[in-house]
């Protein structure tokens, strides 16, 4: 299974291997999905369902059909309406996964197996979605920094750090996360201040993404930064672009908040669309994606953490460190999602 596929070449496929492994992606004109056949929208890159769907189709049959977009997925089911073709959807960010939800355009999932498989904290409480993988959302370091220097996301504000922070753009759906994270333990008022004392603090304009911000460290523009932890294994092993792998010898990885609430996480998430027609075989393969064999897959495939507490981190990402997971819902995260956003806009973050 997952253990056949190489560190090096497990995410070195290509669009002609996606291509081949799964069904040509669906259009309007399409006919209703078939008994044994899933119609996916996805905000995760194919290149990244790949391994799940090769597995799921060589143990059931399932034929898969794929709309991969990184944006406007909410917009195009609710342009189709009944008419859609789509069975499932399958998110990055709590907040696309709620939107959906919120829109109406997702049914309960009624699923003692997936009840099991994930905690309360990581699903939706009126039953519509269910996480899939956590991401934690780390700062990472330059050799500058001394151990035990910042051991709280808080620790950011500390006017020390004036000019030695690098982050990507604060609207971008992780930093949005990461600050409603904050409303969340602190209130509106502190979460503000954090994020001008955050500006403040930086090395450059807000700029790129994760792997610019490692890159900047590499190259001695800051000391301090932004990250999600599955970059680093991204970077580490990338032979494709291998500059990268000095990108990542230049970082070390902290986890935050371990001596109170614990480490900041979002999720990749996944739901069934309320006009499918194949609702149990949607539902048969959201339980397999919490499964002990598909969590195996999201912990060594893209170096995320499993949802399903009965897994284990693949043996890479332990090697990072362990830490303790912020319990708060997931869901209240998506709900500050708004509010997150007015403190950027107001910070110039």
């Amino acid at each position: 299974m997952s253990g056949s596929l190489s560190r090096t070449g497990k995410i070195a496929l290509s669009a002609a291997v996606i291509s081949a492994s799964l069904a040509v992606s669906f259009g309007a004109g399409s006919t209703i999905a078939l008994a044994g056949e899933l119609n996916i929208y996805s905000y995760r890159s194919p290149i990244l369902l790949e391994p799940f769907l090769t597995e799921y189709s060589a143990k059931t049959g399932t034929t898969f059909n794929v709309v991969h977009a990184p944006k406007g997925l909410v917009t195009r089911l609710k342009s189709e309406g009944a008419a859609t073709k789509a069975d499932l959807v399958l998110t990055v960010d709590v907040s696309r996964v709620k939107e959906l939800a919120d829109t109406g355009l997702l049914d309960k999932l009624n699923s003692p197996v997936i009840n099991k498989n994930v905690p309360a904290h990581l699903r939706d409480a009126s039953d519509t979605w269910t996480a899939l993988s956590l991401r934690a959302r780390i700062i990472v370091v330059s050799d500058a920094v001394k151990d035990g220097e910042i051991s709280r996301i808080e620790d950011l504000a500390d006017p020390k750090w004036k000019g030695r922070i690098c982050t990507r753009k604060g609207s971008h759906v992780y930093n949005r996360a990461l600050l409603a994270s904050l409303i969340a333990h602190h209130g509106e008022e502190k979460a503000e201040a954090w994020a001008h004392s955050l500006v403040s603090n930086l090395a450059r304009k807000p700029q790129g993404n994760d792997r610019a911000q490692a890159k900047a460290i590499w190259a001695g523009e800051c000391d301090i930064a932004i990250m999600n932890s599955y970059y680093f294994g991204k970077m580490k092993f990338n032979t494709k672009q291998p500059e990268q792998q000095d990108w990542a010898k230049a970082l070390t990885l902290v986890f935050l908040n371990q001596a109170d609430r614990g480490q900041h996480v979002n999720i990749s998430a996944g739901g069934i669309v309320k006009t499918s027609d194949n609702k149990q075989d949607a539902v048969a393969f959201l339980e397999w994606l919490t499964s002990d064999e598909a969590q195996q897959i999201y912990a060594s495939v893209n170096y995320e953490y499993p949802v399903n507490p009965a897994v284990s981190a693949d043996d890479e990402v332990a090697s990072w460190g362990q830490f303790n997971v912020d319990q708060l819902p997931i869901s209240t995260i998506a709900k500050l999602s708004p509010a997150a956003q007015m403190i950027i806009d107001r910070t110039g973050w």
